[in-house]
């Protein structure tokens, strides 16, 4: 029986089969909440919600849910999680860091499962990160303990990007790739044993962020895939077509939240600044106008060459707070790509400063751990950022696969990248020789922040 102050999930109105989407812990070494939403549950539960289902939502990375502490919130919403430390996994045994279960308490959550009334038609799990796969696994067990007969679903990073993992150890049917595909939405709909709906329009990039009550901050998600072929990254899998949002749609999303007091507002798009007269510079204009107070920020790194006089212009007078840029690296002149020159680098750093920019809004993302990758730049490159006045924030490299670069991590790793997903866990340092460890550690905290000796 619960508690009869427990707060309670509840199911949106609707006639046709209840489904519950849930986001579930993050299993790892170290977890900060920079505006976490999970963006392919949000899409899923929308569209799904549109076709005539009732929808909840069981976020366990929510800060505003239950009644538990949370820790001091940080700058614009962001902020540390509750954690529990739990037993490090057999195949990490080997490092010398706590292990813990971040967000909301293991209990609470059963708890507020096991009061759901109606009981679901299906439950859909997300899954981001491929070596956050425990708590995903946790949560698929927990259902299939309260409803056994309910159809479960995996989707997400881990279900499309470690399929032959997934179909080992989830108790789930698995949903690679984005929903909206056609046989997707269709096999989905089959297995809870209901008429196949017409896909609505905006899927994909409509989400159902009203299902979190009372909202200390929101996101902005104006495309989905990206149009560029980085080596480490794995986009083109998960979303092999680049699509960008109508801005009218994507306006009155915004002015959804922010009419329920939202004013932090990050941008989830992983290629923001690409073909911005689709729909950024109508967006912008729009909230320049009539959302002077709102505040925007960009925890994906926006891509340097396209700060332009007038992109950044335009960003600052919309209310751009936290600007994150991707350098990846200084060593212009041996680079595997054309993406970034030295000039380009130097005049988006200038245009940010003269568009009004402080230099504590500016952190800049430097590539750390790639296979063969030699340090000595990446110290070289934490030098020049801090000659700028910028902050520097190394990217530690994750080793993730269907991106281009994962067969060469797996030849350089002393770790099984491909048998468990693991050892992709960046906060090993998977492929940096002799692997993580703390003096390593706190010599690159001391350089980041200046310090010498």
């Amino acid at each position: 029986m619960t508690r009869p102050d427990f707060p309670h999930i509840l199911w949106t109105e609707g006639n046709g089969p209840r489904i519950l989407g849930i986001n579930p812990w993050i299993h790892d070494f170290a977890a900060f909440n920079v505006w976490s939403r999970p963006v392919g549950l949000l899409a899923c539960l929308d569209m799904v919600r549109k076709a005539g289902a009732s929808v909840a939502l069981m976020d366990c990375l929510n800060p505003t849910w239950g009644d538990v502490h949370w820790p001091k919130p940080g700058k614009y919403g962001t902020g540390h999680y509750p954690k529990e430390e739990i037993p490090l996994p057999e195949q990490l045994s080997f490092m010398d860091r706590r292990f813990s279960r971040y967000g909301l308490p293991h209990e609470q959550i059963r708890e507020a499962l096991t009061a759901l009334d109606p009981k679901p038609d299906a439950v859909m799990v997300s899954s981001i990160m491929t070596y956050w796969y425990p708590g995903a696994l946790d949560v698929l067990d927990m259902a299939a303990e309260l409803w056994p007969d309910t159809p479960r679903f995996l989707g997400g990073g881990y279900a499309s990007l470690c399929a032959d993992h997934a179909k080992k150890h989830a108790n789930a049917h698995l949903q690679q790739g984005p929903l909206e595909r056609s046989d997707n939405w269709a096999d989905f709909w089959s297995r809870i044993n209901s008429s196949i709906p017409q896909l609505p329009d905006n899927a994909g990039l409509s989400l159902a962020l009203d299902l979190y009550e009372d909202p200390s901050y929101s996101i902005i998600l104006g495309s989905r895939g990206c149009p560029f072929s980085c080596e480490y990254c794995a986009s083109h899998a998960l979303y092999p077509n680049f699509c960008q949002g109508s801005p009218n749609a994507i306006m009155r999303s915004i002015q959804s939240e922010y009419d329920r007091g939202v004013r932090d507002f990050s941008f989830y798009d992983d290629a923001l600044l690409v073909n911005p007269k689709q729909w950024l510079w109508p967006v912008l204009d729009q909230i320049t106008e009539h959302a002077p107070d709102l505040r925007l920020h960009t925890p994906n790194a926006m891509h340097i060459r396209r700060l332009t006089p007038e992109v950044c212009t335009r960003l600052k007078a919309a209310g751009l707070h936290t600007v994150r840029l991707g350098l990846e690296t200084t060593d212009f002149d041996h680079r595997n790509d054309v993406k970034l020159t030295r000039e380009e680098w130097e005049s988006g750093a200038r245009n940010l400063l003269d568009a009004g920019f402080d230099l504590d809004d500016i952190g800049v993302y430097i590539l750390f751990g790639l296979p063969n990758q030699d340090l000595d730049n990446v110290a070289h490159a934490v030098e020049h950022v801090r000659a700028f006045g910028f902050r520097p924030h190394l990217a530690y490299y994750t080793p993730i696969p269907g991106s281009p670069m994962f067969e060469t991590a797996c030849a350089a790793s002393p770790y099984p990248l491909a048998n468990d997903p693991l050892f992709q866990n960046n906060s090993i340092w998977p492929c940096v020789p002799g692997g993580f460890n703390w003096e390593e550690a706190r010599k690159w905290k001391r350089l980041l922040h200046g310090e010498t000796g």
